[in-house]
């Protein structure tokens, strides 16, 4: 099933065998299985399919590990963008592959060895959602596990593949799909390679409208665009966007598109003039900083602050504001990274559990300005976060929804009358957004909702009072924020 933007494009580039493959790693076991051949794979394909197994494998993140790998195997330009393609396609289309394979394979996934699985799973993305043609598909993937595990295996993966490459994409989905007609959100599931789980709460989050589920489920189930964050005070988003080659975003001040390529060689990130950013992280950090909240003594507080992105933004404007921002952080290791991209900031990392806050940083209350960007599911962030789909249940929910009360409820006592308190979650879900700020803000004394609409300055906001932004009609990750102040 094509889609606009997808990768399809890499597949000139890929359908002849690479001749300049190296040995494959397993090459240098001195106690490999004599029944191994020694045979060249394509490095490549190689590096996706070591990212997929240390998923499997570690629960490892692709988005972390993959950039480290390309960089050390020396893979850059084209071949990096097709290594980056098939490692987080592949990553996201996880259910509907695992379903085509165990079709095709007349077995359960689980009852294929976990290094077949990775190579068949990254076979088949080629043969359904590339214009790869499948001889190199089948073929490459043969050489992976040959160079591995010997003629046996790789003839089991040969042949599920040349089955596979039988049906297109569209006939496989036929075949395994639920009838639209019989289980509308199942098939649509199905077919944009969401769990069930996660389409049910889409439909309800978009008010029960197949249409808007299609239009949602399809955004996410496309490869992402680059959104970059020109830092105030450093470079502007004209600048950044002439500087990069990208193109000024259409919401955010300091946004940039960036069309293609490697956002490190932006000499803009390097020097931390600019970042990497999502344009609605950066409409939900900045409406903080443009709330009317009558004077403000310079007080400002980000409560749940890593990795550091929303601190970094908040910071530049509080530079500009002559204001300062208490960043809260409980990890060591996150503390460390928002400390990196803070440098010469007015901004002070503590690591301390927000849950309590005067009493584990000794901050006093009566902050101006509060950002409670807050630990929760990620469903809206599902398209950068290629394999997190497959990893988050719903009973994930129950106890998020918990921490997020808890933090929100701190919130509120901080800051002071007259103040705000931006609660943000970078998910749908209406248990982490609507239901769960009716609930904080109806059990606390003179606390009250305000229109958040006129701090995002976007279109298509609803009715208010929080915002919700949707990747299929914004263009952002799925963020929600909600504006609240007490009397």
């Amino acid at each position: 099933m094509s889609r606009p933007g997808s990768s399809r494009s890499y597949g000139s580039r890929s359908e002849g065998a690479r001749s300049g493959g190296r040995p494959a790693r397993g090459g240098r076991d001195a106690k490999r299985d004599p029944k191994v051949r020694d045979k060249t794979v394509d490095p490549v394909r190689e590096a996706a399919r070591d990212v997929l197994r240390a998923v499997r494998e570690r629960d490892a993140y692709a988005n972390l590990i993959l950039p480290k790998m390309l960089r050390e195997r020396h893979i850059s330009g084209r071949d990096a963008a097709l290594a980056t393609e098939l490692t987080y396609g592949t990553a996201r289309a996880q259910g509907t592959l695992d379903a085509v394979i165990a079709a095709a394979a007349n077995r359960p996934v689980d009852e294929i060895d976990g290094k077949l699985l990775d190579v068949l799973r990254l076979g088949t993305y080629q043969l359904l959602r590339t214009r790869i043609g499948a001889h190199a598909a089948v073929d490459t993937s043969v050489d992976l596990v040959r160079s591995e595990a010997g003629i046996g295996p790789s003839g089991f993966v040969n042949a599920v593949l040349r089955k596979v490459s039988q049906r297109d994409e569209e006939l496989w989905i036929d075949q395994l799909a639920p009838p639209m007609a019989d289980d509308l959100i199942g098939n649509l599931a199905f077919r944009y390679a969401h769990p069930r789980w996660i389409a049910e709460v889409f439909f309800e989050a978009l008010g029960r409208s197949a249409g808007q589920l299609q239009a949602a489920l399809a955004a996410d189930d496309d490869r992402p665009p680059v959104h970059l964050v020109a830092r105030p005070g450093f470079i502007t988003a004209e600048e950044l966007a002439l500087t990069s080659g990208g193109e000024v975003g259409r919401y955010s001040p300091y946004c940039v598109y960036l069309p293609g390529g490697d956002p490190g060689d932006v000499e803009a990130i390097r020097q931390g003039y600019a970042g990497v950013q999502d344009e609605g992280s950066q409409l939900v950090a900045r409406s903080v900083t443009i709330a009317d909240i009558g004077t403000d003594s310079g007080r400002w507080l980000d409560m749940c602050a890593g990795p550091g992105g929303k601190a970094a933004l908040l910071g530049a404007i509080a530079d500009i504001d002559s204001a300062h921002v208490d960043a809260l952080e409980i990890s060591d290791h996150r503390a460390d990274l928002i400390r990196g991209v803070v440098r010469d900031l007015p901004v002070s990392v503590h690591v301390a559990d927000a849950r309590d806050v005067v009493g584990n940083t000794g901050l006093e209350p009566g902050f101006d300005r509060i950002l409670l960007d807050a630990p929760c599911t990620g469903l809206g962030s599902l398209r950068r976060r290629p394999e997190a789909r497959w990893r988050r249940k719903p009973s994930d929910v129950t106890d998020l929804v918990a921490l997020q009360r808890q933090l929100l409820t701190e919130a509120i006592s901080l800051v002071r009358p007259g103040g705000i308190v931006v609660y943000s979650t970078c998910s749908p879900h209406p248990a982490e957004t609507t239901g769960l700020v009716a609930d904080v803000v109806g059990s606390v004394d003179g606390a009250r909702q305000v229109d958040a609409r006129g701090l995002v300055g976007a279109d298509d906001l609803g009715d208010g009072p929080h915002v919700q932004l949707w990747p299929h009609i914004h263009g952002t990750d799925a963020m929600f924020l909600a504006a609240i102040t007490k009397d």
